[in-house]
C-alpha cells in the first residue's frame, strides 16, 4: 500500500509539473507556464520558476494552451479558444468549431489581461491611460545657520496606440538665515506640456509649450511654443530613442528690464532605458538655435532615474540643466538643478 501511495503521489506531482501551457522550441527546449502574449516577433510565457520568459516566435516548433486565449488571425478576426499543434499547424478549438492555421499566419495571441488592456487602448477616455509620478522634498538646518529647501516634481504621460500627451512640473525654493540676515539662494519653476501623434510606425509629429521662471537669472517668464517631427530610432520593451527637430518661438521677459522675442530651430532626443524590473533611466536633450543671431543658443538637458520600492512608492534622482549663451547682464550662463528623494507613482 505504501508503494502504491508513493507511486500515485509521484504521478500526480509529475502531472502537476506538466500541466499548463507548453511551448516547444525547434532546438528541443520546452517552456511550461501560462502564455501571456505573442506579438509580431516574440512570444511571452509566465513561468513559475523564472518569471516572464520571451523567445522569438520563429524558433517555436509547437504550442499547447489548455486555457482559452485570444488569437488574432491575418484578416484581423479574433478567435477565442484553446490551442493544439497538429501536422505542423495550430488548431484553435473554440465553441462549436476548430480552426487550423499555420504558425506564421497568427498575428497575435493575448491572454485575458492582455486582451483587456488592448481593448482599452482602442477607445480610451481622456482620463484613462495616464501614468507618472510626483515627489515633494523638504530639508533644513537650525543653529548657527538656518536654511530651508523645498522641492516638488511631477511627470505624467498618456500613451495610446496613436498619440502621446505629456506634462511636467519642477520647482525649487531655498533660503538661508545667517547672522540674522535672510537671503534667498534658489528659486526656480519649470513646467510644460507636449503632444505627439504618429504619422507612420516610426514617424510622428509633435507640438509643445514650455514655461520657466528663475529669480536668480532675473528671468520673470520664458514661454516657448514649438513643433516639428520626430523619428523613433529605437523602440523595444526595454529601450526607446526618439530623435526630434523643428521650430519654436521664444518669448523671454527679464526684470532688468529686457524682453526677447526670437524664432528658433531646435533638435534633440528623448531616451529611456529599463535597467531592471524596478529601475528606469531617462534622458532628454534640446538645443535651441537663435535664427536672428547665429552663435546664440540655449540648451535644455534633463537626466534622471526612478527606482520602484513598492507598488506606489519610488525613489527619484534627477538633474536639470539650463544653459544660455546670452543671459541677463551680470548673470551666469548655466543653471543646474538637482534633486533626490521619495515620491509616489500612479497609473490609470
Amino acid at each position: 500500500m505504501k508503494k502504491i501511495f508513493r507511486t500515485s503521489f509521484l504521478s500526480l506531482s509529475l502531472l502537476g509539473l506538466l500541466s499548463g501551457d507548453q511551448v516547444v522550441l525547434k532546438n528541443g527546449d520546452r517552456v511550461t507556464g501560462s502564455i501571456v502574449k505573442k506579438d509580431a516577433k516574440q512570444i511571452t510565457i509566465q513561468t513559475d520558476m523564472f518569471g516572464l520568459v520571451s523567445t522569438d516566435w520563429d524558433k517555436v516548433a509547437s504550442i499547447v494552451a489548455d486555457k482559452p486565449l485570444n488569437v488574432v488571425l491575418p484578416d484581423g478576426k479574433t478567435v477565442v479558444g484553446t490551442l493544439r499543434e497538429s501536422g505542423g499547424k495550430v488548431e484553435i478549438a473554440s465553441t462549436g468549431s476548430t480552426i487550423a492555421v499555420a504558425p506564421q499566419e497568427i498575428a497575435a495571441i493575448r491572454n485575458g489581461a492582455e486582451q483587456k488592456a488592448f481593448e482599452r487602448l482602442l477607445q480610451p477616455g481622456w482620463l484613462d491611460l495616464w501614468a507618472g509620478g510626483g515627489s515633494i522634498g523638504f530639508a533644513g538646518t537650525s543653529g548657527n545657520a538656518k536654511t530651508t529647501t523645498f522641492t516638488t516634481g511631477l511627470t505624467a504621460a498618456r500613451i495610446t496606440r496613436t498619440d502621446k500627451t505629456s506634462i511636467y512640473f519642477n520647482t525649487i525654493k531655498a533660503s538661508a538665515l545667517i547672522n540674522n540676515r535672510s537671503a534667498g539662494t534658489a528659486e526656480a519653476v519649470r513646467g510644460g506640456l507636449g503632444y505627439s501623434r504618429n504619422l507612420k510606425p516610426r514617424l510622428f509629429a509633435n507640438v509643445f509649450n514650455d514655461y520657466e521662471y528663475d529669480k536668480f537669472q532675473n528671468l520673470d517668464l520664458r514661454t516657448v511654443f514649438g513643433g516639428g517631427l520626430g523619428f523613433k530610432a529605437i523602440k523595444s520593451d526595454r529601450m526607446t530613442l526618439d530623435l526630434l527637430g523643428g521650430g519654436a518661438f521664444n518669448y523671454s521677459r527679464f526684470n532688468t528690464p529686457l524682453i526677447r522675442k526670437t524664432g528658433e530651430f531646435y533638435w534633440g532626443d528623448d531616451f529611456t532605458y529599463k535597467l531592471n524590473a524596478s529601475t528606469s533611466l531617462f534622458q532628454s536633450y534640446r538645443m535651441f538655435n537663435d535664427l536672428k543671431s547665429p552663435g546664440t543658443y540655449r540648451i535644455n538637458f534633463d537626466l534622471g532615474a526612478t527606482t520602484k520600492i513598492s507598488k506606489y512608492l519610488v525613489w527619484n534622482v534627477s538633474i536639470s540643466d539650463r544653459y544660455l549663451t546670452n543671459p541677463a547682464p551680470g548673470r551666469k550662463t548655466n543653471d543646474l538643478l538637482y534633486t533626490t528623494g521619495l515620491g509616489i507613482t500612479f497609473a490609470r
